[in-house]
This record gives structure tokens, C-alpha cells and sequence, in this order.
């Protein structure tokens, strides 16, 4: 039995947890009945009440702090872990039954150990495809379903909450953990980590909505002041979040590390009271990104209920806090009334077993057909894709077609039983690969490995191996021999650190050398070249995509990405993916890149949490306003690489003009468009509308995505009607002045098309007054001017 000493102002808390206890509900009281609380029967609000009014003031304190995380240098109760290598867990009170409940990453899987001391089972999980690669299906069912297989194994393994999804926006290309968001644009962030939440919980087990909000960057995140219009704030970074927890209604919501206009995030009641639980309606709990904040009592009063993962010190501060009349029984009741609700209804507190035994095999193919889905294909000149029949000699260039990276590190990883490589799926397919290539690459890579160091952190990131060199004799060799050329590029990135330009978003010197090379020796054979980019987030492609006949971007596809690649370049899977996020000519060409990732505070200096560091205390302006991603570039009139939404198909669609019900708004609008596969391969389409808005008093993009819809798979000559609707937010912008969402009288264009930049038809209807979409409970304004810019 080990003993848990927990500091609570003057006294001391005691609990004993022997590891692997399980708290079930006890069966009957002293007077032989089951306690109000127990009874599943009773509605759950009358059951937490029971509870909360017999929970001794040390316990209530107990359950808003976290029982700590083992990381060097920081300290923790240090209680026995349910699940080995979760994130963390909440404190169990004994005496009435309430059990720990376990909180476990991650954005693309089950993020557990995967062995445990004394027993040779093993706890792999199912390395799903990354978030932004999910949102390229711009297919929420399938959104759904890898939703509900991540709650599956998060059940089978013992887990009550995923902390996940993460839909922070791709507002600057460098940001490091870009791979777990889904994209720069709110709606569709929304809808495919709402739809994802909702297949998570449908199994039983919570989520935990992430990071909230306008966590976009890595450096110095955990001391960061965004400073952000409320405009801003409410169009761009908390719609996603609105539209995700109205669409599955999360268990819980994480709030982020920043600063937003001079308050944490987890400090700020105006964003998790008015905004969150008030104007959104949100019932569940508010947990802190772990070490977040720098005041537990002013967390707690903010309407943050859970600090995470727990330290010490923080229960110490509530302790005094209440002591002292800082904090009241009222305020710690609130909060604990909602943790009290999710713990009711976890798998732990119900005693619902678990085998640790998911369907991995099953998962796995789920895995491979998404991975397939969500694949763009950017360019593919001369039908260079899908391999013909007698095209079964293939080279693989690239150290990374011999080492596919599965999805990003840190909290967003995945302890996957295996990756597939491009080259071991490629073989799986089918196709020959010389085996002395193979050979050359798979040695060079084993001992580049080798030289690097051991990760001191789960979250680290190692360097990259450096690309091979390969002399232009022996790439010529291997162009007389095989009948197209593979290139392949890899990135990876994650925690505590942004990308860098060199090397990261510019491929290398040694890279372009490579590519430039084989594109040399093959195309004078007249064969083709297709380059394969096994990437987390966007790299420059401009200066050397006219060396490529094709170009896949299959993202971080999961530990099944080389089959699917493989399924993709042999046609076996038509690709549908469309870009979620936009391609830039260059990284200077983003709205957001003259204020990323802003500037240090005067003065200020490096913190710490033990051994890790917090970063440098600064701040950073979001003058880019509302013009993120393609709302920025179609504005502005910049020209991109690879607009959002762009993605080529085997086959060819016509996509017919819409019809709408109204000629004019009159509350609501559905907006009908026929798609016909005019192709002789079956696909699928991606429609996509865009609303262009009159701007007689507020300024407006462009254009913005207001709906989407995606074809089944269409035969040849088969047709689809897709219907989309428009509702009056739609059509609305945020107006600070009038603290509401308004929709200004004027003609609105429904513009319908396969990408941002790609608009086939045009609509139009009127609105004849302005109106009032919704009214606004918080202010969210800064606290200074904010100098935005505008077209």
C-alpha cells in the first residue's frame, strides 16, 4: 500500500491507493441501501448533488488538482498510474467509492506505454493519420469513425477521457504543432474535430476539446500574450471551437497555455464563463494544458475546474485560498458540481471492465483507408499517376521512403506496434524495387540512426537524418532499369519548438541536388518522376516543382501510410484529399508572417517548471485580423503554390450550377448542386461553397467557406445532388460596436467551387435588412489599440 501525503495549509490530506485498486461503488450503505449517488436510476444533476454535500471540504479540494506527473525536477503526489505512460488522473476519495478517472492523449490515437514492467503483453495503439491529413477527406462521417475508433481503444485500454481533438487554427505555417490541427480554416476545423469527438464519446468515454484558445504557436507558448481584436477571436479562433462543442457536446474542454489581451487563458472568465458555458451553452469541465497558468485560485474562480496534472503547491494555494476567504464554498462547489458529472459517468466509476485488447488488425485497415482518403494529389502532369500495368519496376529515392514518419511528436504521438514505409508498401502492392537501392538506403539509414542521441523526454524532438547522397552515374543506372522514379521528402515537428525556415520549410540542399538529379536521368528516358511528401504541415514547393511529374502529399499518413500511398499511385484508391490548408509561394507571402511569433517582454527571462522550460515571457499582435490562410491571399490578391481546398482527382467531374430555394434570405437558404464523373474511373468530388458579403460597415474577406459537401463514390456517369444550407450566422460578421453577429442587408454571391481560388459558378440573393444573427454576453476586446490590417 502506498501512502500519498497531499499539503493542505496547516493539516495534511491522507489518502493510501494501492496500485491497480479499483473504487467501485459500494453495493449498500450502513443502513443496507444504496446511497442517492449510486443509483444509476436517479437523474445524474440529483446524484451530484448527493455526493458534492457529502464530500468533506478536503476531498472537494482533492478533486480540482491533478494527481501529478512524473518529469524531472517538478514535484508530484506521485499516486500509481491505472494506465501506464496517461497523462494524468484525478484523486480518488476512498471512503465514498469515487474512483481516479484517467486522462490520456492524444490528437491521433491512444497515446499509452507500450510495455510495462512484469508481464510481456504488449499496449500498442492504433497510429491513426494526423488531424490535418483527417481534415483533407473534408469527410465528416469518416471523421466520425476514426473518432469512434480512438474511443474504442482509449475503452479497451482503460482510459475515461482522450485528450482530444486539437482544432487550434493554421494561422502561420511554422507552428509546430500545426500537424495536430486540422486546418486555417474555423468551419471546417470544427466540423471534422466535432464529428470526431462525437464518434470518440459515442464508446463511452469523454474527450477534451484543445487548447483554448488561439494557441497557434509553440514558441515561448506557456508565457505568451496574443493580443487579439475581438473580431478576430470570435470569426477566426473560437469558431471552430463553438461549432465542435455544439456538434458533440465534449466532456470536457482544455484551456491553452497563452495569454489572450493580458490574461491566461485559464484565468479568463470571460472566455470559459460567458463565452463557453454562457453564450455556448457547454455543461461539461474545463481543464487546464498541464503546468498551464500561474494562479490556481484565480483558475478556479475563472470557471477552470481541473488543474492539470497537479502539483503540491496548488493544493497548498486553494487550501489557503479558502482558509482565508479568498476562495468561497460557493466558487470550489461549482467547480467541483462539474467534475463531479464527468467522473459519474466515466467507465472507471461505473467499474466497466476493460481487456486491454482492441481490434488493432481492424483499426489498422480503418488507418490505411483514411490515410488513402485524405492524400492530395497536387500536380500530375502527363497521367504520370496512377502506375500502369507494366510499370512494376519502381526506384525509391529519399531516406524517407525507407523511414515514414507516422504523425508528429510529443502529447500528439502515437506508440504504434509498427510504420510502413513507402518502399514496404510499394513491395505489398506488387512492385519491384532494386534491391541494391533498397539496401544502400536501409544501411545508410540504420547507421545515421545509430549516431543519434537517446530522447531525454517523451516529447523530443531528435535532428533529421540528413538525405543520402547518391552519385548521378548510379541514379542513371537505376533509370535504364525501372520504369518510374520515387522521391520522397519527410518533415517532422512537435512540442515546445516552432519549424525553422532552413531545412524544414526549404527542402535542403542535398534534397534539391537529389531531386534535380534523378528528374535528370529520367526524364530523358521519358519516364516519369513523383515526389512523395511524407510532411506534417506546409514546406515551399515552388522553386522546384517543375521537376516533378507528380506530385502526392499523403501527409503524416499513421503506421499504415505506405499502403496507402501505395493503394493511391497504383489506382487502387482514386485520391479525393483536398488541401485544408493553403500552400504559399513563399513563406513571407502569409498575413501572419510579420507578426510570428512576436517579441520578447522588456526585460524578461527564460522560466522553468523543474527542468523545463516555459519559454521567455512576449507577446505577439495578430494584426493579420480575420485575414488567415486564403481569407488573406484571395483578399489581397496573392498568388499561391496550392490554393486551400485544391486537390486533383484520376477522374473528372462536372459540377453543375446551384440552385437555390429563395431569391431571397428569409431566415434560411438551401443551395443544391448536381456533380456528374464525367471520367472513366469512379471518384469522389468535394464541393465547396463560398459566401462573398457586403461590406457597406464592416470590412469582409474575399470570400468564406460557409458549407462543403463530399459525393459518395460516383461509377462513370453517375450524378450526385449535394444539398448545403446557409443559416442566418452564416451570413454574419462580428460587430464589436453593436455586440452582436450581423448580417448586413445587401446581395450576398454563393460562390461554388473545388478550392478557394477555383470558383466555377455564382449565385446571388438579398437580404433587404440587416439582421441580428446573435448577441454577444462577453467582451473580449483588448486592452489597446490594435492596428489591423485591411485590403
Amino acid at each position: 500500500m502506498k501512502r500519498i501525503l497531499l499539503p493542505l495549509g496547516a493539516g495534511l490530506l491522507c489518502c493510501t491507493l494501492a496500485l491497480g485498486q479499483k473504487l467501485p461503488f459500494r453495493d449498500l450503505n450502513q443502513n443496507g441501501k444504496q446511497d442517492v449517488y449510486e443509483n444509476v436510476n436517479i437523474p445524474l444533476d440529483t446524484r451530484v448533488e448527493d455526493l458534492l454535500n457529502r464530500l468533506p471540504l478536503e476531498d472537494k479540494i482533492g478533486l480540482v488538482i491533478g494527481t501529478g506527473m512524473r518529469l524531472p525536477g517538478v514535484s508530484s503526489t506521485e499516486s500509481p498510474e491505472k494506465v501506464a505512460g496517461a497523462a494524468g488522473n484525478t484523486r480518488p476519495v476512498e471512503a465514498l467509492g469515487i474512483a481516479p478517472i484517467v486522462l490520456a492523449d492524444g490528437p491521433a490515437g491512444l497515446r499509452i506505454d507500450p510495455t510495462r514492467e512484469g508481464t510481456e503483453e504488449t499496449f500498442y495503439c492504433t497510429a491513426f493519420p494526423i488531424a490535418t491529413l483527417v481534415a483533407s477527406t473534408w469527410d465528416p462521417a469518416l471523421s466520425e469513425e476514426v473518432g469512434a475508433a480512438m474511443g474504442a481503444e482509449a475503452r479497451a485500454y482503460g482510459a475515461d477521457i482522450l485528450l482530444a481533438p486539437a482544432l487550434n487554427i493554421h494561422r502561420h505555417l511554422l507552428a509546430g504543432r500545426n500537424f495536430e490541427y486540422f486546418s486555417e480554416d474555423p468551419l471546417l476545423s470544427g466540423t471534422m474535430s466535432g464529428h470526431l469527438a462525437k464518434g470518440v464519446q459515442s464508446q463511452g468515454v469523454g474527450t477534451s476539446i484543445k487548447h483554448f484558445a488561439a494557441n497557434n504557436q509553440e514558441t515561448n507558448r506557456m508565457v505568451l500574450n496574443a493580443i487579439v481584436s475581438e473580431r478576430a477571436l470570435r470569426e477566426i479562433y473560437l469558431r471552430g471551437f463553438e461549432i465542435a462543442i455544439k456538434t458533440a457536446a465534449p466532456w470536457t474542454v482544455m484551456s491553452a497555455y497563452n495569454k489572450i489581451n493580458g490574461v491566461y487563458a485559464s484565468q479568463h472568465k470571460a472566455l470559459l464563463e460567458e463565452v463557453l458555458r454562457k453564450e455556448w451553452g457547454f455543461e461539461g469541465l474545463v481543464m487546464t494544458d498541464w503546468f498551464a497558468g500561474d494562479n490556481a485560485v484565480a483558475q478556479l474562480k475563472a470557471g477552470n475546474d481541473l488543474m492539470m496534472p497537479g502539483t503540491p503547491q496548488q493544493l497548498e494555494q486553494v487550501a489557503q485560498a479558502i482558509d482565508n476567504g479568498e476562495l468561497s464554498i460557493h466558487e470550489l462547489n461549482k467547480n467541483v458540481r462539474r467534475i463531479l458529472r464527468v467522473i459519474l459517468q466515466s467507465p472507471s466509476q461505473q467499474g466497466l471492465p476493460y481487456d486491454n485488447s482492441p481490434p488493432l488488425d481492424r483499426h489498422a485497415q480503418l488507418a490505411r483507408k483514411v490515410a488513402a482518403a485524405g492524400a492530395v494529389l497536387l500536380k500530375n502532369e502527363g497521367g504520370a499517376l496512377p502506375l500502369q500495368a507494366g510499370q512494376a519496376n519502381v526506384a525509391a529515392f529519399g531516406v524517407g521512403a525507407y523511414d515514414f514518419i507516422a504523425g508528429g511528436t510529443g502529447s500528439g504521438d502515437v506508440n504504434e506496434a509498427y510504420t510502413v514505409s513507402l518502399v514496404e508498401g510499394l513491395a505489398n502492392a506488387g512492385l519491384a524495387i532494386p534491391a541494391a537501392l533498397r539496401s544502400r538506403y536501409e544501411a545508410y539509414r540504420d547507421a545515421e540512426k545509430a549516431k543519434l542521441p537517446e530522447k531525454r523526454f517523451f516529447f523530443e524532438l531528435l535532428p533529421p537524418i540528413p538525405e543520402m547522397p547518391l552519385e548521378s552515374k548510379a541514379i542513371a543506372k537505376y533509370a535504364q532499369t525501372t520504369d518510374a522514379a520515387f522521391v520522397t521528402f519527410t518533415r517532422n515537428s512537435g512540442e515546445f519548438q516552432d519549424r525553422a525556415l532552413e531545412a524544414d520549410y526549404y527542402l535542403t540542399a542535398e534534397e534539391k541536388n537529389l531531386l534535380k538529379n534523378v528528374a535528370a536521368a529520367y526524364r530523358k528516358l521519358g519516364k516519369p518522376v513523383i515526389v512523395i511528401l511524407n510532411i506534417g504541415n506546409v514546406i515551399e514547393t515552388a522553386s522546384w516543382e517543375g521537376y516533378a511529374d507528380a506530385i502526392l502529399l499523403p501527409w503524416q499518413g499513421g503506421q499504415e501510410a505506405g499502403n496507402a500511398v501505395a493503394d493511391v499511385v497504383t489506382g487502387k484508391v482514386n485520391p479525393s484529399g483536398k488541401l485544408p490548408t493553403s500552400f504559399p509561394l513563399d513563406y513571407t507571402d502569409q498575413g501572419s508572417d510579420r507578426y510570428f511569433p512576436g517579441t520578447a517582454l522588456p526585460g524578461a527571462e527564460e522560466e522553468q517548471v523543474g527542468m523545463l522550460s516555459k519559454g521567455v515571457p512576449s507577446e505577439t499582435a495578430y494584426q493579420d485580423d480575420i485575414y488567415v490562410g486564403y481569407r488573406y491571399y484571395t483578399s489581397f490578391g496573392k498568388e499561391v503554390a496550392y490554393p486551400f481546398g485544391y486537390g486533383l482527382s484520376y477522374t473528372t467531374f462536372d459540377i453543375g450550377a446551384p440552385r437555390l430555394s429563395d431569391k431571397a434570405f428569409r431566415g434560411a437558404l438551401s443551395v443544391e448542386v448536381s456533380v456528374t464523373n464525367t471520367g472513366s474511373t469512379p471518384g469522389q468530388e468535394v464541393v465547396q461553397l463560398y459566401l462573398s458579403a457586403p461590406d457597406t460597415v464592416l470590412y469582409k474577406p474575399a470570400r468564406e467557406l460557409k458549407a462543403f459537401a463530399k459525393t459518395s463514390l460516383l461509377a462513370p456517369g453517375q450524378s450526385e445532388t449535394l444539398v448545403m444550407q446557409l443559416s442566418p450566422k452564416d451570413l454574419a460578421s462580428f460587430s464589436p460596436s453593436e455586440r452582436a453577429w450581423i448580417a448586413e442587408a445587401g446581395t450576398y454571391k454563393v460562390l461554388i467551387g473545388t478550392s478557394a481560388n477555383q470558383i466555377l459558378h455564382e449565385a446571388r440573393f438579398d437580404l433587404a435588412f440587416d439582421i441580428e444573427a446573435e448577441r454577444a454576453i462577453a467582451d473580449l476586446k483588448p486592452t489597446r489599440a490594435l492596428e489591423v490590417i485591411k485590403p
